[in-house]
C-alpha cells in the first residue's frame, strides 16, 4: 500500500464531495441565510450529518476492520457469516431505533435543541424536518458497513465517492430554490433521505465482488459478534469525538438566535481539511497497520506510524495558518452572498478562528486513536473521549451566559487538544508510539514551510484587500487564486525545506 496515493484517492474524491457541499451551503446560504428556518433545517441536517461522521468517517472502520480482518485470515465462508451477522442486526437495530425516534420525535428535538422551545414555530418547523430527515440514519450506517468491508480489501474509492450523491442531490434541489419558496426546506430534507438510500445501493453494486449481503433470519450470535458490538459503541464515541463535540455545541448554541447558523458554516468550512488530514489517512492506514499489528512486524509499524503522523501534519498545520490568517475573508467570499449579511460573515469567521486553533488535534486524534484501534483496544480511546466531552460541555456551559456562541468553538479547541495529550501520552507509556529525532527534524522543517506561507499570505491579503471586501461580487474568484497561490508557495517550501519528498509518492507501505 502507498499511503501518499491511497490517501490522494481518497482525498480526491472528499475534495469533489466537499466543494459540492460548499455550493450546497453557499446556495444555501442565499436562500435561507441565517435566520429561524435556516436554524430549523440546520438542526434537522445535523443529527443525519454527524451520523454519517460518526459511522461514515472512520468511527464503524474502528471495530469493523480489525475484526474483520482477522475472519478473512480463517477463510471466505468465515469471513461472509461473520459480516451477514453484523449486518443483520445491525438492520434491525437501526431500523427499531429509527421507528422509536420517530415516534417520540418533539421530545427528540426538545432534547437536541432545548432552546427551540421559547420560538414554538421553530420547533415546529425543527421537529418536522428531522422526522423527514431522520431515516438517512439507517440508509448511512449501511452504507459505513459496506464501505468499511471494502476498506478492509484496501479499496477506497467507491467509499469516498459516495457522499457525493447527497450534495448532488441537494444542489439539484436548491437550484428550485425560488420556485419552490417556503417548501424548499421540506424538499431538502427529503432529499437527504433519498440520498441515504441511493448510497447504499450504490455501494452494494462495488462490495458484490467481495461480499454478498444476506439478511439472515437464523442469527449466530458468536463470541466475535459479541466482542465486535461490545467494541462499536466506544469506537464511534472516540472516533468521532469532534462531531460529539460539535453536536453538543448546537445544542448549547441553540439557546442563541441564529448561533446554530453561524456554527455550521464555520464548521463546514474546516471540516475540508480535516477530512483529508485526519479522516483519509486515519482511514487508509487502519487495515494495513491492523495487519502488522497481527504478525508483529515492529520497523512496518513504526514506518506507517510516523509517515502518517508527518503527513497529517504537513496538511493540517498550513491550513490551520491560513484560516487563522483569513477567516474572514474566507467567509465572506464563501457565504457572503444574498440573505448572509456582513454581521452572519463576522460571526460565522469569529468561530471559524477558534475552530481552526483546534484544526491539527481534531486531525492527529483521527490518526493517535487509529494507532491503538489497529491493537483492537477502543476502550483507550473512548475513556479520553469521554473526558474530552464532558470538558467541552463544563468550558460551554459555564461560560456561554458571559461569552455566547463563540465559547463553542473555543471549548472544542480546548478539549481537543486535551483529549490528543491523553492519547500521545498512552501511547508513549504502552511504548506503542514514539518521537524520534527524525520525526522531529521533519515536524521542524513543516512549521518552517508553514512560516514561510503564512507571511505570503499575509502580504497577499494585504495586497488584495480591496478585492476581498464584502461588496465585491467576484471575491471568491480572488480568494481561488490566493489558495493556488499559498499551496503552490506552500508546497515549493516544502520541497526547499525537504519537508516533502517528490520520492515519498513512490514508497510503499
Amino acid at each position: 500500500m502507498n499511503i501518499i496515493k491511497s490517501t490522494g484517492t481518497f482525498s480526491f474524491y472528499t475534495l469533489i464531495s466537499r466543494i459540492l457541499g460548499y455550493l450546497r451551503d453557499i446556495l444555501i446560504a442565499i436562500f435561507l441565510g441565517s435566520g429561524p428556518i435556516a436554524d430549523a433545517f440546520f438542526v434537522a441536517f445535523r443529527i443525519p450529518n454527524t451520523f454519517r461522521r460518526l459511522f461514515g468517517e472512520g468511527s464503524f472502520n474502528a471495530a469493523f476492520v480489525p475484526s474483520y480482518s482477522k475472519e478473512l485470515v480463517k477463510g471466505k465462508k468465515k469471513s461472509e457469516n461473520f459480516a451477514n451477522n453484523i449486518f443483520t442486526l445491525l438492520t434491525i437495530f437501526l431500523l427499531a431505533l429509527v421507528l422509536l425516534i420517530e415516534f417520540f420525535m418533539p421530545f427528540f428535538v426538545s432534547l437536541i435543541a432545548p432552546g427551540f422551545k421559547s420560538d414554538p414555530q421553530k420547533f415546529l418547523l425543527a421537529a418536522q424536518l428531522t422526522k423527514i430527515t431522520f431515516p438517512f440514519i439507517l440508509f448511512i450506517s449501511l452504507a459505513s458497513f459496506f464501505s468499511a468491508i471494502l476498506n478492509s480489501h484496501n479499496r477506497f474509492a467507491a467509499a469516498s465517492a459516495t457522499p457525493i450523491i447527497l450534495n448532488i442531490l441537494m444542489i439539484g434541489i436548491l437550484l428550485f430554490g425560488k420556485i419552490l419558496d417556503e417548501k424548499l426546506v421540506i424538499y431538502l430534507s427529503y432529499g437527504v433521505s433519498v440520498a441515504g438510500f441511493i448510497q447504499v445501493i450504490f455501494l452494494i453494486i462495488f462490495v458484490k465482488k467481495f461480499f454478498k449481503p444476506k439478511f439472515q433470519f437464523k442469527l449466530n450470535i458468536s463470541k466475535d459478534i459479541k466482542l465486535f458490538f461490545k467494541k462499536l459503541l466506544p469506537s464511534i464515541f472516540s472516533s468521532g469525538v469532534t462531531q460529539i463535540n460539535i453536536l453538543v455545541g448546537t445544542i448549547i448554541a441553540s439557546f442563541q438566535s441564529s448561533a446554530v447558523s453561524y456554527l455550521y458554516y464555520a464548521d463546514r468550512i474546516y471540516q475540508i481539511n480535516l477530512a483529508i488530514a485526519g479522516i483519509a489517512i486515519g482511514t487508509i492506514i487502519l487495515p494495513k497497520l491492523s495487519m502488522y499489528v497481527q504478525k508483529n512486524k515492529k520497523s512496518d509499524i513504526e514506518r506507517i506510524q510516523n509517515k502518517s503522523l508527518e503527513l497529517s501534519l504537513l496538511l493540517s498545520l498550513p491550513a490551520m495558518l491560513a484560516l487563522v490568517i483569513a477567516n474572514e475573508e474566507i467567509v465572506s467570499s464563501l457565504f457572503g452572498y444574498g440573505s448572509f449579511d456582513k454581521t452572519s460573515v463576522k460571526n460565522s469567521a469569529e468561530a471559524l478562528l477558534y475552530f481552526s486553533f483546534g484544526l491539527p488535534a481534531f486531525s492527529l486524534i483521527k490518526i493517535f486513536s487509529s494507532f491503538i484501534f489497529a491493537r483492537d483496544n477502543t476502550k483507550i480511546p473512548f475513556y479520553f473521549s469521554a473526558i474530552s466531552v464532558l470538558l467541552n460541555i463544563l468550558i460551554s456551559v459555564y461560560f456561554f451566559k458571559d461569552l455566547g456562541f463563540i465559547i463553542i468553538p473555543i471549548a472544542t479547541s480546548i478539549s481537543s487538544w486535551i483529549n490528543l495529550i491523553l492519547l500521545y501520552t498512552y501511547l508513549h507509556k504502552e511504548k506503542n508510539f514514539q518521537l524520534n529525532k527524525k520525526l522531529i527534524i521533519q515536524i521542524l522543517r513543516i512549521v518552517l514551510s508553514t512560516a514561510i506561507m503564512g507571511i505570503c499570505l499575509i502580504n497577499l491579503i494585504s495586497f488584495f484587500n480591496s478585492h476581498l471586501f464584502f461588496d465585491n461580487n467576484y471575491k471568491v474568484l480572488y480568494l481561488i487564486f490566493l489558495v493556488i497561490l499559498s499551496i503552490l508557495i506552500y508546497f515549493t517550501a516544502s520541497l526547499i525545506t525537504k519537508a516533502f519528498k517528490l520520492n515519498d509518492i513512490k514508497i510503499k507501505y
